[in-house]
Parts: C-alpha cells; structure tokens; sequence
C-alpha cells in the first residue's frame, strides 16, 4: 500500500500558499513558477486560474507542482493576462479534487475565483446557516464558505459584497481573488498569514513569500498589511483599509519552521533568526558534547547558530536523501518502519563514540524524535541530547496549520521528564517563550499584549474559536456536509 513517510506524519503541516500576477503576457507560466517556489508550503494539490479578458481558466491536480504545471499543453489551455495559483496542504475539508484551488464560480457579477491561505475559525456555523438559506456547497473546503457570503450578500458592488464577507469571517487568511473587474489581494486583520507584493515591470505580483518574488524575477515592494485589501484593476493599485485597526498577530511559527529560510518576513531573515534562536537555544540549554547535528533540513540553521554560539563544531551526522517524496511503497509494518531511512540516514563513522546533540525545529508527536534518538544509538553515539527551536507546543492550531489534537501532542501530555523518557534521550530541552521572542527582537512581557501568535505555545489564541468552542453540534452538521455533497 501507499503510506505517509514517518518522518512527515510527526511535523507541523505547512498551511498553504498562494501566487498570483496581473497585466503579465502568459500569465500562468510565472505563476507555475510562483508555486514551485511556494511548494515547501503545500505538497498536496496544485491549481492554476487565469482570465483573457473574457473567459476564466483553470487547471487543478493532486500532486506536487513539477509533473502538472511543466508540461506545455497544461500551460497553454490557461490564457490571460491575470492568474492565480495554490498549493495546499489540507487544514480542513477531505483530500478530494473537489476542495483544491482556486475554488470558482459564477456569481451575478460574473466569474469569481479565489485562493486561500490560512483557516476561518467559524466556517462550520456560517456553512450552516448558509445551506440552510439554500445554499448548495460543491466542496468541503472553508474557503467556499467566502463564495456563498459574497454570492448571497445585499451590498450592490462586489468590491463592498466581499467586504461583508469578511466581516462575517473569523479566523486567518491571506486572500487572492479574481474577477473580471481585477485582482484582489487582502490579510485578516490580525495579520496572521503572510502576504507580500512585488512588481515585474508593469506586472503586479502578490505572493505568500518573498522567495517566489526572487525566482521569478521581480522586486519585492512591501508586504500587505493586516486588514488591507490591494485592488489592481489594470495599471491602478489602489489600498483599503475597511477593518478597525487591530495590533498585529502573525503567525511565530513562520520564523521558526513553515517559511523557506531564504525568505524575509516582516523586514527579518528566516535564515537569521533561525541562527539567533539556536544561539539562544545554546544559551539556555547548555550540553557538554562533541558534535552540533541538525535534523534536517528544517533544523538546520538553528544548529549552526547553537554550534557557534556553544563553540562545539557542527557536523551533518544526518544525511537526506533528497530523491524520496512524502510518500513510500510499503508492504507491511517491518519495511514500513525500516522505510524511515529512506529519507534519513545516519552518517555513522562521525558519530561512532560521540556525544551528540540533534537539534530540531519542534516535536510534535515525538514520533520522529524518538526514531532519530534510536538511530544515533545505533550508530554507536555515547550520549544523544535534544534541544528543541521552538517551546513545547501543548495547544492546537486553528489558523491554518494541522496539528494534531491536543491530546495527541508530546507536550500537553508529558513534562519535560516524561518526554525525555518517551524520547529515550539523556537529555531534552526547548527554548523558552521568552527566548524565542528575544531571538525576534522582541521582548515578551506579561502585562503586554503578544506581538506575534503563539497560541501553540501558549494556548492565548488571538480571535474567538466558534466551530471549536460549539464542538459536538458543528461536529455533526460537518459529518452530515460530508455525506450530502
């Protein structure tokens, strides 16, 4: 059977990402290349909307960017100046053609086509409502949700009916829509999703990372700010701002694990952060060791930035392969387990009698951690240590990003002892909260409200949870959603 590779079952998923261009001639071939450089964030699905002027086109798959958006023939069956695209990873709604966007549809106004990062918090309950005015949903995806608020809304522009929209929405998304009137893009206005914009001679580029503005070639502009809309209607951008301003949230964990380290969010250097958390990590949490030994490739930069600040040296004692996808042939449970070195595999003659220590960016379920700790045993280290980039993550997130249930994580179930012993580590640490903050450049302080969401550390969620807090009863309507459509 096909199975999800170990190693990926026990990280945080990547949300989405989102691309999109106008007034570019081959619109959808930059917007390809967009994603590719986005795919890190999504490896699920795929899909590609444009618009000529008169028609709009689209193309979505399941899979990885490379082997559906490479091919000539896809390419040219999606004319037009202006395009969107997605890569998702699926937060909610099934793995199904039918939830990968951009989701479309015909509105009164005209064709309609949006993507989505982030996660609306009390979708289930306006689904609700709006199926029970007659609503009819082709997906299981909360971003259809948006369709049928603008699509039923008494606003007579559609610039003001998808501003009602919003309002009547909770949660994060970082939005890109098309209409035949232009592009929109917008962030809630906690700012918990990233956006930016860049331009490409006269194009307008809007993307979910500055890395997908420096491969295709454009020149970052700024990034959008929580709570705006950017509209392009040809040559004119113009900004609103139709929330009351709030103070910024956004997302910690795009520092820490989700964002690709070439990036640069909110003026700061992925790549140089993840060194100064190390650095702190190394501050807090000291170990007499012979070797620094990132898991990679995520905990890599923060174990450069423990090693130098610790002076012990860094080694790559792990070794990727780099050809394995998310998934591996597995015909039963030895091969399953065995598979893991697939992907890892330990570079044993520089472990051999050492003391260690793995840095990671986070432990979810401990699964992982564990079968890396066994692996550096069995390549003969001495003593193996853990430390951990990021605080214990005790709480679910409902912004975006798919983590377990509460009760299935490593941290809301055991203290520091317990996960050391689940582990089988001598010794376990993770950076504190207020380290963490530091290594931003911010200081934590009680009595002050927090700059970025970390609710996963934390449990201080930023916005109210409606679907979470009504449970069982959007629970159920959710189950009878599923067998309807």
């Amino acid at each position: 059977m096909l199975t999800t590779n170990p190693y990926d079952d026990d990280k945080l998923r990547e949300e989405c990402g989102v691309f999109g261009v106008s007034a570019m001639d081959g619109a959808a071939a930059l917007v390809a290349l967009g994603l590719h450089a986005l795919q890190h964030r999504g490896q699920e699905a795929a899909g590609i909307t444009t618009f000529d002027g008169a028609h709009f086109h689209t193309h979505r798959a399941m899979g990885h960017v490379a082997g559906n958006f490479d091919r000539d023939d896809v390419i040219r069956s999606l004319p037009g100046t202006v395009a969107c695209g997605h890569v998702r990873y699926s937060t909610t709604g099934e793995t199904a053609l039918r939830n990968v966007q951009p989701l479309y549809a015909e509105l009164s106004t005209g064709g309609f086509a949006i993507a989505h990062n982030g996660n609306i918090s009390n979708a289930m309950r306006l689904r609700r409502e709006l199926v029970r005015r007659g609503s009819i949903f082709q997906s299981t995806s909360d971003t259809e949700t948006i369709i049928h608020l603008v699509a039923t809304s008494n606003y007579r522009t559609l610039l003001d009916r998808f501003i009602d929209a919003l309002k009547q929405i909770e949660g994060a998304y970082s939005l890109i829509v098309m209409t035949p009137e232009g592009m929109i893009a917008c962030r809630d206005p906690l700012g918990i999703r990233p956006l930016v914009m860049g331009k490409l001679g006269d194009a307008v580029i809007f993307a979910s990372e500055t890395v997908a503005l420096d491969v295709v070639g454009a020149t970052f502009v700024r990034a959008i700010e929580p709570g705006e809309l950017v509209i392009v209607q040809g040559s004119e951008i113009r900004s609103i701002r139709p929330f009351a301003p709030m103070a910024a949230r956004p997302c910690i964990f795009e520092w820490v694990y989700f964002s690709r380290p070439d990036s640069i969010v909110d003026d700061h250097s992925i790549y140089s952060v993840r060194k100064a958390i190390g650095a702190q990590l190394a501050i807090e949490s000291p170990v007499d060791a012979d070797l620094v030994i990132p898991v990679p490739d995520s905990g890599t930069p923060a174990a450069i930035g423990y090693a130098q600040q610790s002076g012990i040296p860094f080694e790559l004692g792990i070794i990727r392969s780099h050809y394995v996808g998310r998934t591996f042939i597995s015909p039963g449970d030895k091969v399953r387990h065995l598979g893991v070195k697939l992907k890892h595999n330990a570079n044993r003659a520089l472990i051999k009698g050492k003391r260690v220590i793995l840095v990671d960016d986070s432990i979810v379920r401990g699964t992982t951690s564990l079968k890396i700790v066994e692996m550096m045993r069995e390549a003969g280290a001495a003593e193996v240590h853990m430390r951990i980039a990021s605080p214990p993550t005790r709480h679910s997130c409902f912004y975006g990003v798919d983590t377990p249930e509460r009760e299935k994580l490593l941290a809301a179930k055991l203290d520091l002892g317990g996960m050391t012993g689940f582990i089988h580590a001598d010794s376990l640490n993770f950076i504190s909260i207020d380290g963490l903050y530091k290594a931003l450049g911010e200081a934590k302080r009680a009595d002050v409200r927090p700059r970025y969401c970390d609710a996963c550390f934390t449990g201080d969620y930023p916005t109210t949870l409606t679907d979470h807090d009504e449970g069982s009863e959007v629970d159920q309507f959710a189950m009878l959603a599923e067998r309807v459509i």
